[in-house]
């Protein structure tokens, strides 16, 4: 999987049309649902070098993902950009080529051919998702958006063409519903989801690669039988706050290559496009069952500190 990072904006006409009527939702995979914090951060918003890409990036910062919805010669058709906040959805979109023609060939990568993100914008709510394509293109997942608000929607995939790149193109998704604004959860280097424990060491670093390492436990016991999701122990997204720009990483090492365990350690390397707040969501399978731990760090700043649980991840209904 992939990937860069680009730059947009959530419209304000979206926040005219809807008001306090936005909604966002909740699909079949692993969602993550954190308690704002008591006060807001106020490192939350790129500045303006991160708005044009840059930043601390320098030359070999990969480009920022799924801040377009065309790119490469494919766009992102979303056929259901807003949906009721609370009531059952088909939520579906096509990948079209340069002659509007449904992208119908895929390549397979971790086990398939697209993967979707869905993130609250306000990075509260989020899920990975794998919805099912129909012979003419049409992807299609069942959601049911919980909570109203502004969410984008991210298509990571590779054409199957020689020579064809990962992209992810994003697009915006909104829920009819009462509006209630939620902050940035706040930094941390400790996350609590089903009963597990899991801590963050490393630092996410703007326009370099650096190394995040992710320990997994239970009830004070490190897990060393993390099980294969996806053809990994575990996957990290990163998504920038204020225009949620993505960047999916991989561990290093994978299982069955003979020196990748099982737990309780999943390590992964990853660059920041800039410098800013980032929230990380981990997901990682034990005894069947998939789930998220999330993490809010600051790329460029002092390194976090907290040892406090900045919330708690509520899994999915299977992958």
């Amino acid at each position: 999987m992939s990937t860069g990072l680009r730059i947009t904006t959530f419209a304000a006409a979206l926040a005219a049309t809807f008001g306090a009527a936005y909604g966002v939702g909740q699909g079949i995979d692993p969602v993550v649902a954190t308690s704002p914090p008591a006060h807001e951060d106020d490192h939350t918003r790129p500045g303006p070098e991160a708005e044009k890409g840059g930043g601390h990036a320098g030359h070999d910062t990969p480009p920022a993902g799924g801040l377009q919805i065309s790119e490469g010669g494919y766009t992102l058709d979303l056929e259901t950009p807003r949906v009721t906040a609370g009531k059952p959805a088909d939520l579906r979109f096509t990948v079209r080529d340069g002659g509007n023609r449904a992208l119908t060939a895929y390549q397979r990568e971790h086990d398939k051919e697209l993967h979707l993100i869905v993130a609250s914008r306000d990075l509260v709510t989020y899920r990975h998702m794998h919805p099912n394509r129909a012979a003419d293109g049409t992807w299609s997942t069942p959601v049911d958006l919980p909570r109203a608000g502004g969410y984008r929607v991210f298509a990571d995939f590779t054409p199957a063409k020689k020579g064809a790149e990962n992209l992810t193109l994003g697009a915006d998704l909104a829920a009819s519903g009462p509006y209630e604004a939620r902050q940035l959860p706040p930094a941390s280097t400790t996350a609590r989801v089903g009963g597990y424990e899991v801590k963050l060491a490393g630092a996410l670093r703007p326009g370099r690669a650096s190394e995040l390492q992710l320990k997994v436990s239970r009830d004070g016991k490190p897990v060393t039988d993390l099980q294969p999701y996806l053809g990994a122990y575990g996957h990290l997204v990163a998504l920038r706050s204020g225009d949620l720009a993505y960047l999916h990483v991989h561990p290093n090492g994978e299982p069955g290559d003979g020196t990748t365990r099982p737990g309780p350690d999943i390590s992964f390397t990853a660059t920041a496009p800039s410098s800013g707040s980032y929230r990380l969501f981990l997901d990682f399978k034990h005894e069947g069952t998939v789930h998220t731990a999330a993490f809010t760090v600051r790329a460029g700043g002092a390194a976090t500190a907290s040892d406090t649980p900045e919330g708690h991840a509520e899994d999915g209904h299977g992958h």
